[in-house]
């Protein structure tokens, strides 16, 4: 049973080699289409570089190849503005997408989608936007 599985670890390990040595379609160095719907593996502290919340409506979150994407929540996450962390709940798949939740204070926030994105838009943006916004004649 033993020479069994080394045999078996002895066939896999150069299989897993080539997987590693093999190119990430979703790192920085490739160019990637916005709005595509994406993933990230093993979603953790170590693969997560950075989150921001987008106003209870969606989450931008940056992997640790420095690439953003956006998740839609399926409705509005009252917590995700004032937390300070967050959990991601994969139900096992071991991958963040839109089949996932996003967990702040003991609420659950389930994503409807999740894709490739710009980065979130920066103060001096947000402040344009919505100084556009004000009324006519004031």
């Amino acid at each position: 049973m033993k020479n069994l599985a080394l045999s078996l670890a002895a066939v896999l390990l150069p299989l897993s080699a080539a997987a590693a040595n093999e190119p990430d379609p979703q790192s920085a160095a490739a160019p990637h289409e916005l709005g595509v719907e994406a993933s990230i593996a093993f979603p953790s502290d170590s693969s997560i570089r950075n989150w921001q919340a987008d106003r209870g409506r969606g989450i931008w979150i940056q992997d640790r190849q420095r690439t953003w994407y956006y998740g839609t929540f399926a409705g509005y996450c009252r917590e995700v503005d004032f937390a300070q962390a967050i959990g991601v709940e994969t139900r096992g798949a071991g991958r963040l997408d839109r089949f996932s939740a996003i967990l702040v204070r003991g609420e659950r926030c389930p994503l409807t989608s999740f894709v490739t994105s710009a980065g979130p838009p920066t103060r001096r943006d947000r402040e344009k936007d919505t100084m556009g916004k004000k009324p006519a004649g004031n």
